[in-house]
């Protein structure tokens, strides 16, 4: 593999007439079209429209006009995330020819800010999956080793981020679905917290949970991303109207007094022994540097599988109710004597996966009468707990550090327990759960049969405090 210029590099290499914007995007497309078919990173590229596009941005630096900050910058988003062009599949038979009259408020503000999409990568049906397996247009391969998941949801961003494809792509997190990915890849993934990015044209699984976040090779990139992305929008009354502050200029800053805790539930003994490994030894990084490690303990972290599967399942159950075959999406064909009934059921059999099925069916189950106060209230308490007890767990410390994922990327097929699947977001599911902010970056490897597989940290921070994350995960990458 080898890693493309930074975001800022190119932008600013792009501005400065040392490349221009349609030499990046041909460059782009033509690696894509080399590397990709045995990775499956995208589900569909637009060579003609990158181009024009990188050809108006170069009209526009030759009359000396402001291109933006991701001037030529080619992108890659998640086919969960609309786009008034092209399709926007999310990774499902049932939604195989859908073509969206509008564009996600995160896409327009790269489209604003000069980024140009090069294509739509896959992810795990409805963004429900840890390996990027359960796409039904074929898996994901780790361009770490092919024969190995990706991780997941956002399995094809990450992938093609790490596989140099693109400088940069956007993934969107339920429980997960951007930390894990890029831990498995080792890439530079960013969990927001609840409301600083626009939820308006994410297709909705966990609507109290999902975020649209960044991916990047380092620090600095996915920052530069997060800050055009971020900020309020009138089309989704849950981002927040908070002021968006200067990421990528606020990351060189110190912090002063650096307390960093260790949930003492993070390092367990049924995690992969690299990874603890590594994660310890990042931890000795910032203790040489000065910073005071306190142990934290979080006693409901084991609580977190039970409580996301409630709430989001039950979430997903509701949101993906509109698709009956009628007003959009596949429709089965017709059958003699077959009633609204029975083509509604045909219809969403053929299209969703087992994986989605499954999810909705639980859903389903803990909302009914007589189970919804037995399950999805009691998710609902647990849920104000995790939370409180994060605000306690920052009240001693900045930060919270452990492992992202308990276990590098594994083979492709060797999990088909959904539980063991489930548990590969131990680490990352309470952060969608209380709303707060992550970052996974990578810090180490384990070697197996040859390969070098990337191990992430992840660093949690308290909601809305975005600049300390970076801060902190840019002390680490600048030290290492």
């Amino acid at each position: 593999m080898t890693a493309p210029q930074s975001i800022a590099e190119l932008s600013r290499a792009i501005r400065a007439k040392e490349r221009t914007a349609v030499e990046v995007v041909r460059t782009t497309l033509d690696r894509i079209e080399a590397i990709d078919p045995d990775l499956g990173c995208f589900h569909e590229t637009y060579p003609e429209r990158s181009l024009e596009s990188a050809a108006e941005t170069d009209r526009r630096i030759g009359r000396g006009e402001s291109p933006g900050p991701l001037a030529g910058v080619p992108i890659a988003i998640k086919d969960n995330i609309v786009t008034g062009f092209g399709r926007t599949t999310c990774g499902s038979r049932i939604l195989e020819h859908y073509e969206s009259p509008y564009t996600a408020t995160a896409v327009e503000r790269l489209l604003d800010a000069g980024a140009i999409v090069i294509g739509k990568t896959r992810c795990d049906e409805f963004a429900m999956g840890s390996s990027g397996e359960n796409s039904a247009f074929g898996p994901t391969r780790n361009p770490c080793d092919p024969s190995r998941v990706p991780g997941g949801s956002s399995s094809g961003s990450a992938a093609a981020v790490a596989a140099g494809l693109v400088p940069g792509a956007l993934g969107s997190e339920t429980g997960g679905s951007i930390r894990q990915p890029a831990a498995l890849c080792g890439v530079v993934g960013v969990k927001p917290s609840y409301g600083r990015v626009s939820r308006w044209g994410l297709v909705a699984f966990g609507s109290s949970l999902d975020q649209v976040g960044p991916f990047g090779s380092c620090v600095h990139d996915a920052a530069l991303l997060l800050g055009v992305m971020a900020g309020p929008d009138r089309r989704d009354s849950t981002s927040s109207p908070r002021d968006v502050p200067d990421y990528p200029g606020a990351i060189e800053e110190p912090v002063d007094g650096l307390r960093l805790g260790v949930p003492r539930q993070y390092l367990q003994d049924d995690n992969d022994p690299a990874v603890n490994d590594a994660v310890r030894s990042a931890v000795e990084v910032y203790r040489d540097l000065g910073a005071e490690i306190v142990e934290i303990d979080l006693p409901l972290t084991e609580y977190g599988i039970a409580t996301y599967y409630v709430i989001s399942a039950a979430e997903a159950s509701a949101n993906l109710a509109r698709y009956d075959g009628v007003r959009y999406g596949r429709r089965a064909e017709p059958a003699p004597g077959e009633d609204l009934y029975d083509m509604y059921a045909r219809s969403r059999a053929e299209g969703f996966g087992d994986e989605v099925q499954r999810r909705i069916m639980l859903g389903t189950y803990v909302l009914s009468a007589g189970y919804h106060e037995a399950f999805y209230h009691r998710a609902l308490q647990v849920r104000r707990l995790i939370s409180n007890e994060y605000d306690q767990a920052f009240e001693k410390c900045h930060a919270l550090l452990g492992p992202t994922s308990p276990c590098t990327a594994f083979p492709l097929g060797q999990k088909s327990d959904p539980l063991q699947m489930y548990l590969c977001d131990l680490y990352t599911i309470n952060t969608n759960i209380a709303g707060i902010c992550g970052i996974s970056i990578p810090c180490g490897h384990a070697e197996v049969n040859g390969a070098k597989l990337p191990i992430g940290l992840q660093i949690q921070c308290k909601a809305f405090d975005e600049v300390t994350m970076f801060r902190i995960a840019r002390l680490y990458e600048r030290t290492t």
